[in-house]
């Protein structure tokens, strides 16, 4: 890279159902500009809730998806990488044997992050492209493991890690295809209870004046709300959800089963199958907060690591 080249920055972020990249460069006004964005599903997260471990299978899968992102942050003339790993890692005994594997792929160390720094993250991300005359924003990351909640205007207040996940739900509670109603309100049920800890830590996450709703499971249903029959950020980014809509599309895929979600402009194949548990999660969250809408955002922690490294502060 020569000196009149600008700045780019790498961001990785392995979570428990998908692995994503986000390389990105300075705007020049304390904002990045995208250069690249990828995702893959590889469910790191595949059975650690009840071993504890990660599955071998997992953690190959895993690092042939890190092997192409090197190849791509080469070709970009990448300068420096922040890789993170979240709920699954934090959950496994054996996460060193990844954290070991991963490195001698990327050249980086992941950084187990702490539910707390997840939030923080997310929210950086989030919130960097709304107008603060919109906050306080809750901002809440949907995963596969864990959801993280921020609460802020400017800057983040609070955040608190919750053990729920599209993954997690999924194996917990969804065992037959369709899901039988017992199970749906179960997942539902597990969520609520654990709603409680975000408004008794996060007081005022009831008052929030904008909810803001980030990763797979809500970008998939904006995605299946509209009809999109390939992926668009123009069209999910920002996309205003309502509580409505988002029980519709609930209702619709929770009677249908694998094969018939499939049909669903919107749904890519490999989420299929935990797509469900990641609606009572977010049915569940609508519900808790009485919320009648939520700001779909496609800026979420991969943004929040690249502006760490281009501004720490």
């Amino acid at each position: 890279m020569t000196a009149a080249e600008p700045t780019r920055v790498a961001a990785i972020d392995c979570g428990t159902n998908s692995t994503r990249l986000l390389v990105a460069e300075p705007d020049g006004t304390g904002g990045l500009v995208p250069v690249e964005r990828l995702m893959r599903i590889t469910r790191l997260g595949q059975g650690v809730d009840v071993a504890r471990r990660l599955a071998p299978e997992a953690i190959e899968r895993t690092v042939t998806v890190l092997r192409e992102f090197r190849t791509v942050m080469d070709g970009l003339g990448v300068s420096s990488v922040r890789i993170t790993a979240t709920s699954a890692a934090r959950d496994a005994a054996n996460r060193d044997e990844f954290f070991d594997a991963a490195e001698a792929v990327v050249g980086a160390r992941p950084e187990l992050l702490t539910g707390l720094e997840e939030g923080e993250l997310a929210f950086r991300g989030a919130t960097a492209g709304l107008d603060p005359a919109d906050g306080p924003f809750l901002v809440f990351d949907l995963g596969g493991g864990s959801t993280e909640f921020a609460l802020g205007t400017t800057t983040c207040e609070g955040a608190v890690s919750l053990d729920v996940g599209c993954v997690r739900l999924t194996e917990k509670y969804i065992e037959h295809d369709p899901p039988h109603p017992e199970e749906l309100t179960a997942a539902i049920s597990y969520t609520e209870a654990w709603l409680d800890d975000v408004a008794r830590l996060l007081p005022g996450s009831t008052e929030h004046r904008t909810l803001v709703g980030l990763a797979g499971t809500v970008s998939a249903v904006a995605s299946v709300e509209q009809g999109l029959a390939e992926y668009d950020r123009s069209r999910i980014h920002h996309f205003v959800l309502t509580k409505d809509a988002a029980e519709d599309v609930f209702r619709t895929l929770a009677t249908e089963s694998r094969a018939e979600r499939l049909g669903n402009p919107g749904l890519e194949e490999a989420r299929a199958d935990v797509i469900v548990g990641g609606c009572c999660a977010l049915v569940a969250i609508l519900r808790y907060f009485s919320a009648d809408k939520l700001l779909v955002s496609e800026a979420d922690i991969l943004d929040g690591l690249a502006l760490s490294q281009l501004d720490p502060a």
